[in-house]
């Protein structure tokens, strides 16, 4: 079981993201000062840019993995690029929470933590878009993080709760089943669905309680695309 604490507690609000109008809290997010409310939709505070994708009771939390920002660096000196601002703190993708010992592969859809008063449970990995490339300003962004499974993930929330920058983060539950969150993300967003014996995996998530369930039906529809 896992036990760690927080690296880095944001809260933001939508800011203009591109000259379209377009709005996003992807670069808006800012250190909580203090204890801040979790609700079943979120932090108190926080908001997103586009409700119709983004936020919701399962997507309440964003959790971003702070060992993933080393290694983005490192990729863009091999790349030749200049360090980007948003890989020099935590909080560059987005995230509410960042932490160590929580990477993909680490932790299963369904694991629950105690994170100071609250219980949260992690329900789906985090689907890039398009505005990661924008946020970036590199064309590609987007597949580099399907293509490395550095996707982060979302939690719901069971019990609501006051969480703070100090809190310690503790496992207190695991599921039986062996769907870590890397697993679910490389079979329904980085095309593992179309090798052999797939089918059977599609069936087990979209059948799978904790999934969340957009994820849920998006492996329905993979399976459903599949032929006979």
């Amino acid at each position: 079981m896992i036990r760690t604490s927080i690296d880095a507690l944001l809260v933001g609000t939508p800011v203009a993201f591109r000259g379209d109008g377009e709005a996003s809290s992807i670069g808006s997010r800012i250190p909580a000062e203090h204890a801040v409310r979790l609700t079943f939709t979120g932090f108190a505070g926080d908001q997103v840019g586009d409700p119709s994708v983004h936020g919701g009771a399962d997507k309440a939390v964003h959790f971003y993995p702070g060992e993933h920002y080393p290694l983005w660096q490192a990729d863009f000196a091999r790349a030749g690029r200049e360090p980007h601002p948003h890989l020099g703190r935590l909080g560059g993708f987005g995230e509410n929470i960042s932490a160590l010992a929580m990477t993909e592969d680490r932790v299963r859809i369904g694991d629950r933590f105690r994170i100071g008063t609250a219980l949260v449970e992690i329900s789906q990995g985090r689907q890039p878009c398009w505005k990661i490339d924008h946020h970036f300003g590199v064309k590609g962004m987007l597949a580099a993080v399907i293509q490395t499974g550095r996707s982060g993930y979302y939690f719901r929330v069971i019990e609501e709760g006051l969480i703070s920058a100090d809190d310690g983060i503790e496992q207190v539950e695991r599921p039986r089943h062996g769907w870590t969150v890397e697993r679910v993300f490389q079979l329904l967003i980085g095309g593992m669905h179309r090798i052999d014996g797939a089918k059977a995996a599609l069936r087990e998530l979209a059948d799978m309680e904790v999934l969340a369930v957009n994820w849920r039906g998006r492996a329905r529809q993979l399976l459903e695309s599949l032929p006979d």
